[in-house]
């Protein structure tokens, strides 16, 4: 979904992996992969490993600039975001039931104040079985990213400057995905598991473990496995995280919640310190391909678009179901999500000047003024309108 924050950041390897990750919750939200879901983790063990490779490389400069992080951040996720909840607004408001539109004017504050996750954890909505009714139910790991983002670069500012400060973080990192961990596992046996898949803590751990693989400690043990045992080890990885996408059975799966994502999430790591240590070779090459890499550079536009477009479109499309209505939807989305990009996500994140500073402030103010004015101008429904009222009809 997010990643570095200019062409500069980008290696191909890891856009490509972050393609494999959007094609695969794609395909989960279609129904056609079972364990698709897995990708998330994926995106954010990329999310800990990038963001902390830039907020080391800062803090090795001598400071780390929190200010201009978090306005790079806002200027990377939140014109796209917003562009994608308010036309979803008037989307559900035009072809979506009255309860799909209730639900989505009822989570969009959420949605701006990047809880979306917590809202359902604390409405009981559990996300494997309500998650049909609601245009914004995919928001609530952009959420758990944002939380990270807030919290994270306050811990690397201060453990991460001066001798030894590699060594601190990796081990803050290490701690902290060990209580997330325990977290989960405390979480995990619920009957709604909701909580321990949406929660900030009981996620974090995939987070952590990106940001300990992006340290020095653990970059140097990367660069010193040789070429050939890297690419094997390599396609051993991806084998074994394609094996779970394919074989998991969404929340029911055994040991999902009991260790077996903290294994998925290690796994994603150690996948991803190898491809960034050794980008040329042949496991690099091959994942830095054309295609999954340009699906990666669509992937935080697509994930927006996704899940709004398969909620909305209607079931069937042009005599369509199946496969058929798959491939449509995704179409759809691939459409919406490149328009987003080229209209919205790149003149905002390289080429507009008021962008940043007090003007890109200012641009943001607007741009939420124009969000809360759509979101109070869409008519409330009422579900239970047109219904008839069998007490009436039976009165004498």
């Amino acid at each position: 979904m997010s990643g570095g924050t200019g062409p500069a950041a980008r290696v191909a390897p890891l856009d490509g992996l972050r393609g494999l990750a959007v094609a695969a919750v794609l395909l989960f939200h279609a129904g056609r992969l079972g364990g698709g879901f897995l990708g998330v983790d994926l995106f954010f063990v990329l999310s800990g490993f990038l963001i902390t490779g830039l907020l080391l490389a800062e803090a090795g400069r001598g400071r780390v600039g929190l200010a201009a992080f978090w306005g790079r951040r806002a200027r990377r996720l939140l014109p796209a975001l917003g562009v994608t909840v308010v036309a979803t607004l008037v989307l559900a408001w035009a072809f979506g039931t009255p309860s799909v539109l209730l639900f989505a004017l009822d989570d969009v504050p959420w949605v701006a104040a990047q809880a979306v996750n917590w809202h359902f954890i604390g409405e009981q909505i559990g996300y494997w079985n309500a998650s049909g009714t609601r245009v914004f139910a995919h928001l609530w790991s952009i959420a758990v990213e944002w939380q990270f983002y807030l919290a994270w670069p306050l811990v690397v500012a201060l453990a991460g400057r001066g001798r030894g400060g590699h060594g601190r973080v990796a081990a803050l990192a290490a701690a902290g995905a060990a209580v997330s961990l325990a977290l989960m596992l405390a979480h995990g046996d619920a009957v709604d598991t909701t909580r321990a898949y949406e929660g900030t803590d009981t996620r974090a751990f995939a987070l952590l473990l990106g940001a300990l693989a992006a340290t020095a400690p653990l970059r140097r043990g990367f660069a010193r496995v040789p070429a050939p045992a890297a690419d094997g080890l390599c396609a051993a990885l991806a084998c074994g995280l394609g094996a779970a996408w394919v074989l998991t059975d969404g929340q029911n799966a055994p040991g999902l919640f009991r260790g077996g994502l903290f294994a998925h999430s290690a796994a994603c790591a150690l996948l991803i310190g190898l491809l960034a240590a050794r980008p040329d070779g042949r496991a690099g090459r091959l994942a830095g391909s054309a295609l999954p890499r340009r699906l990666g550079e669509l992937s935080y536009s697509l994930y927006l678009w996704h899940w709004p477009v398969y909620l909305l479109l209607p079931d069937p499309v042009f005599a369509l179901g199946g496969w058929g209505r798959t491939a449509v939807a995704i179409g759809v989305s691939l459409l919406a999500a490149q328009v987003t990009k080229t209209l919205v996500e790149d003149p905002v994140r390289y080429r507009a000047r008021w962008a940043s500073g007090r003007r890109g402030l200012l641009a943001l103010a607007a741009g939420l003024a124009v969000a809360a004015g759509v979101w109070a101008a869409v008519p409330q429904p009422h579900p239970g309108a047109g219904s008839v009222d069998i007490g009436r009809l039976t009165a004498p």
